[in-house]
This record gives C-alpha cells, structure tokens and sequence, in this order.
C-alpha cells in the first residue's frame, strides 16, 4: 500500500476545481450565462433562488475545504486499516525425506486458503529437524506420517491443523489404494449448507452502514447548519427585504433549501463514488458485501433527513440576526439527531438492535440514522422501509407548512431575537 492512493485523487481534485475557478474568473460572461437555470425543475422564482444558492456555495472557500477534508476522511478510513494491517509472517515448513507432488501442492493449497505463505525447506534428517525447530529457523517439520512443532514458536493453528488433516486423508486415500476417478470425486467433497434461522450481518456489512450513518450526520449537520446561517446572515443585512420585493416568502425559503439541498446530495454523491472506486483500487474489504441496496438507502435517507430538518433550521434562522444567537438555537434543534446518531453508533457494530431501536427507526427525526442501519443488517423489509419514508415524507409537509409560516412572520422582524410563543400567541390572536 502507498500514500499515492491517498494523495493523488485528493490533488487531482484540487486541481480541477482551481482550473475551473479559474475559468469563471477569466470569462465572467459565459459563466454567469452557463450559470443560468436552463433546465425546467430550475425555472421561475424558486428556481433563480436555488441557483443562486449554487453559485455562491460552489464560489465559497467553506465548500471547497470541506469537501477536501470529507474525501480525506473517506480516504483515511479505507486506507488506513489497510495500511496499518501487517501481513502474517510466512510459515516455514521443513520437510525429512520428500513429498510426492499432490502433497506439495496440497502443502501450499492449505496455506493459501488460510491466508498463510508456506516456504518449504528440505532437511536431511529428523535430528536436522529438530534443531531447526529450536531453534526457530523452522515453524513445522513433515516427518512421514507425523508433523512436528515447537510449541514455544508463534505457529499458526489454523493452517497446522488443517495441514493435519488434509495430510491425513490424502494418506488415506492412498492406502486405501482407490482409483483416479475415486480420489478425485471425495477430493471435490464440500461440506453441508449450514441455515441459519437468525442470520446476523458481516462485519463487512456492519462497518459500511457505521459509515453510513456518520457520514449522514456529517453532512446534515454541515447543511443544516448553512441553512440557518443562510438565513440568519440575509436578515442581518437586510438582502431579505429586498428579495421579498420580488417574490413569496414560501418561494425564497423553497429555493434556499432546494438550493443547499442539491449541493448536499452532490457532495454525498461525489463522496460515496470517491469511496467505492478508491477502495476497489486499493483492494480494500471494509466496503465489500455493501451492496446498491444499502448505498441506496444511505442516500435516500440523506435526502428525507435533510427534507425534514431543513424546514426547521430555516424558520430557527428567521428568529434570530447575530452569530451569536445562533449558538443557543443549534443545540436544542441537534438533539434528535445525536439520539439517532448515538444509538446508531451502539447497534451498527452489534448488528442486535432492540425494540426501542426499530421504534426509532419510524420517527422522522431519528430515522435517518437508524433504517439505513436497519436495511444493511437485514433486518427490515421493503414494506417496512416504504412506510417509514411515507411518514417521514408526511411529516415533512407539516413541518414545512408550520415553518413557512414562522419564516414569514419573523423573517422581517429585526432589532432582537424574535420568540417563538410571541409568533404562536400572534397567530392565535
């Protein structure tokens, strides 16, 4: 394994966004006409808001940088139990006599299927043998009918004792004197299919959906987060009043969170893929037996997730005009997320979630963290996975209804933090 893996997709990266910046600076015109929404789904009001959303992110050193540290990130979690996982030592076989040539192919079949390099050596006698094996310059000695250790040396079990017993049946069937076509029928023998009732998730399986889970809450929080500034930042300086002038306050908060709402499935989407060719490349197993299934429902409840709190943060952002306002609002709108996340993290190792778990899993502000891990253990079907999306979605068009109306009222407000029960006893009134 080298550092190349790690640096060189990092930089070509770099480069192509500085080239392209670049670009823009040096024809401004024919930027700012590609820039222009031409596709229909970015057409009308909302649609001039969420490009704009686009341009500014795509503009901003904030998108650049953390785009870099999330594929730094992936890239070190692929790379480095890779790098750090040091092969076995080769196991040293010594050989009294010699083997015929099935046996010496077998020797080396038996190390490959358990990951073990055989070296053989021959020796001139067994008192040869066993001084080597003393001394350590030998981990097992073949002896005719026997295998020798030294039970002071680190040998590996596995591959003793399943040299142990391959060696024996294949004595066997020579002794027994049976046919070529005999032989090589029992050598074809496999064992039984073993079912498992209660089948559990690979280990493979359950670190790709812990990747999954942290890396839908580092891209909500980082999303959520410019939405609210977003909001908070056009209230301050008064751009809002402006925009207002032109359109619906539905319209303008519709587009800020289409807008941001885009550039986070992009930046999700360019991670995972970024993930899936580097450890392909490297030959990594951490992502093998993941499956489009569950990158499916990563992204899709990256989607859900970020439909459902966006709402929320955007109306949180129209409360309030300083930075440091913000502060007290971030925590309390986090805190179902870090329940989800938290529990997610618990369970996805385990692969034994619990009822409470499955409960979470059908809660918009939870569910997010803990279907995803549902679906790679296995443990939910499609008809469970549909509904708590209808749920999801459902709430979601209540939540957006009750914080449209929040941004519309507070949006405008300034001189002080706006209070929520102040815009619920107006509306009352």
């Amino acid at each position: 394994m080298k550092l190349q893996w790690v640096v060189v997709p990092v930089l070509v990266f770099v480069a192509g966004a500085r080239i392209w910046l670049r670009y823009r600076r040096r024809h401004p015109r024919s930027a700012a006409s590609s820039s222009r929404p031409s596709h229909p789904a970015l057409r009308g009001k909302v649609g001039l808001v969420a490009s704009r959303e686009i341009r500014e992110r795509l503009r901003g050193r904030v998108f650049r940088v953390s785009t870099v540290i999330i594929l730094v990130v992936v890239a070190g979690a692929i790379l480095i139990p890779k790098i750090t996982s040091s092969p076995s030592p080769p196991e040293k076989v010594g050989v009294v006599g010699a083997l015929t040539t099935p046996q010496r192919e077998l020797v080396v079949a038996v190390g490959r299927h358990t990951g073990t390099k055989v070296v053989l050596s021959s020796e001139a006698s067994a008192a040869t043998a066993d001084q080597a094996l003393r001394s350590g310059k030998l981990d097992v000695c073949i002896d005719g009918d026997r295998m020798i250790v030294d039970e002071s040396l680190p040998t590996a079990d596995t591959f003793v004792q399943s040299l142990s017993a391959e060696l024996g049946t294949q004595l066997a069937y020579e002794q027994a004197k049976l046919s070529p076509v005999q032989s090589e029928t029992l050598a074809r023998a496999k064992p039984l299919e073993v079912v498992n009732l209660k089948p559990t998730a690979k280990t493979t399986v359950r670190t790709a959906s812990l990747i999954g889970v942290i890396l839908i809450f580092i891209m909500l929080s980082q999303y959520l987060t410019w939405t609210l500034m977003g909001v908070m930042e056009e209230k301050s300086s008064r751009v809002v009043e402006v925009l207002l002038a032109a359109m619906r306050p539905i319209q303008l908060l519709s587009g800020k969170v289409l807008g941001i709402g885009l550039m986070a499935m992009g930046q999700a989407a360019l991670a995972v893929a970024f993930a899936l060719v580097l450890a392909e490349a490297v030959g990594s197993s951490l992502l093998h037996g993941t499956g489009p299934v569950e990158l499916a429902a990563v992204l899709v409840w990256l989607v859900l997730g970020y439909a459902f709190y966006c709402w929320v943060y955007a109306a949180a952002g129209s409360l309030v005009e300083r930075q440091d306002q913000v502060q007290t609002l971030v925590l309390p709108l986090s805190i179902p997320m870090i329940i989800g996340y938290i529990f997610a993290l618990i369970v996805a190792p385990t692969g034994s979630p619990s009822l409470f778990f499955d409960v979470l899993a059908y809660l918009p502000p939870t569910a997010p963290f803990e279907m995803p891990v549902l679906v790679a253990l296995g443990r939910v079907e499609w008809w469970e996975f549909a509904c708590s999306a209808i749920v999801s979605i459902v709430c979601t068009i209540f939540v957006a209804r009750f914080a449209a109306g929040i941004y519309r009222r507070a949006i405008l407000r300034t001189g002080g933090r706006v209070r929520l029960r102040q815009l619920l006893a107006g509306t009352r009134g």
